[in-house]
């Protein structure tokens, strides 16, 4: 049995809080965090349930930790995350592309600010909920992502971006089990936190309004501007690229008597391109910021197969190196509303191979 001290990042959801439980039945020592990340919403943001970072949160994982006997503390991580995730998602609309957040909280807060943490406390390991697996790699010697039993709760999407110091360094306990048995777990348990509900929506955007967010959080101004279809005719006026994203046919505020879809943001031009739903379809993209995780670099040629955002499924693909930076993806048949900005992720099988964020 291990004696080890782990800083475990609680959610005041179910997953962390077995997780919580789960750590402690391995023989670690855990100390539960909650990240706090996003301080200056009002009230009605503050205590409303389900996101990671509101009141409620903090009540729910303290009393959680109160029953498994546990030290628990609130970390003020406000600065970093607004730099890393709020900041990025303003600029990244404003640029024509569409941001994800979490992928960027992984990345900055959940795991880099929270190991910083956890080293200068002189604490081993940190740990998480996410339904996802570590491992050592016996024959390459790397630590490797791979996916969680359950496909369907399966979040190593979002976590193509760590490295291998930090998974070398992370546990993820729920991996190993379907959000079934982690409930049922949580209930044997007597945690209240049992039959709480997932949360859904970016913790810091409440009402998923993200032009609204854009508009008072944002010294750049929303600008309207012209829609166009693929070859540069004007159909009408749009009310600012921010509200629009690769793939979108509803709330585009104009009928043209058949359906259509935003088929590219061009920023610079401040234009909406719409076309028809087989021209929002494509076989190749080009993805830079790359992280790899199961080789150290991509073999250019090497078969993946590729998911293009969270709700995708995987496609089988060709990575074809450009250089360091920069790598262009193949797939063998088209995929739809391939988006910039979103990040494209490589499995081989269950295994995370790394990936990029789409240009």
């Amino acid at each position: 049995m291990s004696s080890k001290k782990v800083m475990l990042g609680m959610s005041g959801g179910v997953d962390s809080s077995v997780a919580a439980a789960i750590l402690l039945q391995q023989g670690y020592e855990v100390i539960g965090v909650t990240l706090q990340i996003w301080q200056d919403m009002d009230e009605e943001i503050k205590k409303s349930e389900g996101g990671c970072c509101s009141l409620s949160a903090v009540d729910d994982a303290r009393r959680v930790a109160n029953k498994l006997g546990i030290p628990y503390y609130v970390l003020n991580f406000k600065e970093i995350f607004n730099k890393t995730v709020i900041e990025y998602f303003k600029e990244e609309y404003f640029k024509g592309r569409t941001p994800n957040p979490c992928i960027a909280c992984n990345r900055h807060v959940k795991w880099q600010a929270m190991l910083d943490k956890a080293v200068a406390m002189g604490i081993d390991y940190i740990a998480t909920g996410h339904y996802a697996k570590v491992m050592l790699d016996p024959e390459s010697g790397r630590h490797i992502l791979k996916k969680s039993v359950t496909d369907k709760k399966d979040q190593t999407y979002a976590l193509y971006n760590l490295t291998q110091e930090q998974l070398g360094r992370t546990l993820m306990p729920v991996g190993d089990y379907s959000k079934e048995q982690i409930r049922e777990i949580a209930k044997e348990i007597g945690l209240s936190v049992a039959t709480k509900p997932d949360s859904q929506e970016i913790c810091f955007i409440n009402d998923n309004d993200y032009g609204r967010f854009l508009s008072e959080n944002s010294d750049k101004k929303i600008v309207p501007g012209k829609f166009v279809d693929t070859k540069g005719n004007v159909l009408g006026t749009h009310k600012g690229i921010v509200h629009y994203t690769v793939g979108q046919r509803k709330g585009l505020g104009i009928a043209f008597g058949k359906p259509m879809f935003v088929v590219a943001l061009d920023a610079e031009n401040n234009r909406v391109v719409l076309g028809d739903d087989n021209e929002v379809f494509s076989d190749t993209l080009t993805a830079s910021d790359l992280n790899f995780i199961s080789i150290e670099r991509p073999v250019d040629g090497m078969k993946v197969n590729a998911k293009i955002r969270y709700s995708a499924k995987e496609a089988p693909a060709t990575i074809h190196v450009i250089d360091g930076q920069k790598i262009r993806v193949v797939f063998d048949t088209p995929q739809r509303a391939i988006t910039p900005g979103q990040s494209v992720v490589f499995y081989n099988e269950d295994v995370v191979v790394g990936g990029g964020t789409i240009d």
